[in-house]
């Protein structure tokens, strides 16, 4: 049967109001409020912007073959398969707006009071995290928002996005309860470590060195295969522990401070490790990156907080045993060469020398005498040497969050105003070139 005149016209109508909205969704530029030094890198903004304008593109396009094909179809095809059509661009619909929703729920961010110019901070911090001296990746744009909750999260660059196309930046979002001190840099820079991570395929390189160690005839074979189970998360935690040092294995531990039922849970379909397990190991990746008593204290004061009496007795059995294997799986670790990394483990990529204790003391005390070197560190430094000043108890909480607060700060200002010059100098380089373009342009002899 035909369609009939009503089903047509509610169908063309339809089709046609889903394009009304889609001619109201604005680029983000013209649509979020904001003071410049909370906005995001350049790079960041337009990358998702040219997302954005192609997901309204594509949906344009499906709208319009809908049309053209409802007006030629009208005597040829049924209601019930022009509905069955419409279904599934409506489908396709709402999934490219889910992604203009997930960005603009995280730009939105960007008009709030303080909280904003934070956030673009975050960002500093986060791309520093991530920076490697070497040319070993491309780095990808990133952007940080706040979530309830205390854990944090990414949705990494490069991958697939809802609507089906590629998440154009790394989207991290951070636990509002962490703002604002050093145990920031602990949940965010984990989340930049599983960014990391995907762009030398750390995991990917490390499985088979933890396979091989399963096929060898040794007792810990199945500690081996525990430890592959859980590799995704242990590189995250790596590379935040690298980054801040203690500031990372603090903030874990706040962030994994739960009932004893979860500190204890053991889940080998779950990619993070059992929390007790998960401190202990940090402080093992500490002290082979850093040897120094304070990682001994740390693991011990966790034993105070949560110790094993009570726990049944195969339980305490594995927990004795992964404790006991950890120096050997972090020596695997660290002395592990990914391709990618051309011959050169993690801790040699990652100029952990700088982050050793003893330095990042003596860092504080000249900073607490010229406060502007702080301001010319890396942020990833600066959080280093603040979560460190906490550990040995000379820097309080109140101190932490206002200094952390101008830090961010600053941080985003700075990057705002570096953007600007460079733009203007970019700006000045091509009306020079310009300038110079005309200049010989009229040098050359006129043809007759």
């Amino acid at each position: 049967m035909a369609i009939g005149p009503l089903a047509a016209r509610m169908l063309e109508d339809e089709a046609r109001a889903l394009m009304t909205r889609l001619d109201r969704i604005k680029p983000f530029a013209l649509l979020e409020p904001m003071v410049p030094a909370a906005g995001l890198f350049p790079n960041a903004q337009s990358a998702i912007e040219r997302t954005m304008v192609e997901g309204r593109r594509e949906l344009r396009r499906l709208m319009n073959s809908f049309l053209v094909w409802l007006a030629k179809a009208k005597s040829t095809s049924t209601a019930d398969q022009a509905q069955r059509r419409l279904s599934i661009v409506r489908l396709r619909f709402h999934a490219v707006l889910n992604e203009f929703d997930m960005f603009s729920d995280v730009i939105t961010q960007r008009s709030e009071q303080d909280n904003g110019t934070w956030l673009s901070g975050l960002d500093v911090v986060a791309a520093d995290a991530l920076a490697l001296k070497g040319g070993f990746y491309t780095l990808p744009p990133v952007v940080c928002y706040l979530e309830r909750g205390p854990g944090a999260a990414i949705r990494r660059a490069r991958t697939r996005l809802p609507g089906g196309r590629t998440n154009p930046a790394a989207v991290i979002k951070v636990p509002r309860e962490r703002m604002v001190g050093s145990g920031i840099a602990s949940s965010l820079i984990h989340e930049a470590g599983h960014q990391a991570a995907a762009l030398l395929d750390l995991v990917g390189s490390l499985r088979p060195a933890l396979q091989a160690q399963q096929k060898q005839n040794d007792p810990n074979r199945d500690l081996w295969a525990i430890w592959e189970r859980w590799i995704s998360e242990i590189v995250a935690d790596f590379w935040s522990v690298a980054r801040v040092g203690i500031t990372s294995t603090l903030g874990l531990l706040g962030v994994v401070s739960l009932p004893r039922a979860f500190v204890f849970r053991v889940d080998l379909n779950d990619p993070h490790p059992a929390p007790w397990l998960r401190v202990k190991l940090s402080a093992a990746m500490g002290h082979a990156l850093y040897p120094h008593p304070q990682w001994a204290r740390i693991a011990a004061l966790w034993e105070e907080l949560y110790p094993r009496e009570g726990l049944d007795p195969e339980r305490l059995a594995l927990f004795g045993r992964l404790e006991a294997h950890m120096p050997a799986f972090v020596a695997l670790l660290t002395s592990h060469r990914p391709a990618r990394l051309g011959g050169r483990t993690l801790p040699d990529v990652l100029e952990v020398s700088a982050r050793a204790p003893a330095e990042l003391v003596r860092l504080y005390s000249a900073w607490s005498q010229t406060p502007a070197g702080m301001y010319r560190a890396l942020p990833t430094l600066v959080f280093a040497v603040l979560g460190q000043a906490r550990a040995d108890g000379r820097l309080s909480p109140e101190d932490e969050s206002v200094l952390v607060g101008k830090l961010l700060t600053f941080w985003a200002l700075k990057a705002t105003l570096d953007t600007s010059y460079e733009c203007a100098a970019m700006a000045a380089k091509l009306r020079d070139a310009r300038v110079t373009q005309r200049a010989a342009l009229k040098q050359i002899p006129t043809i007759h």
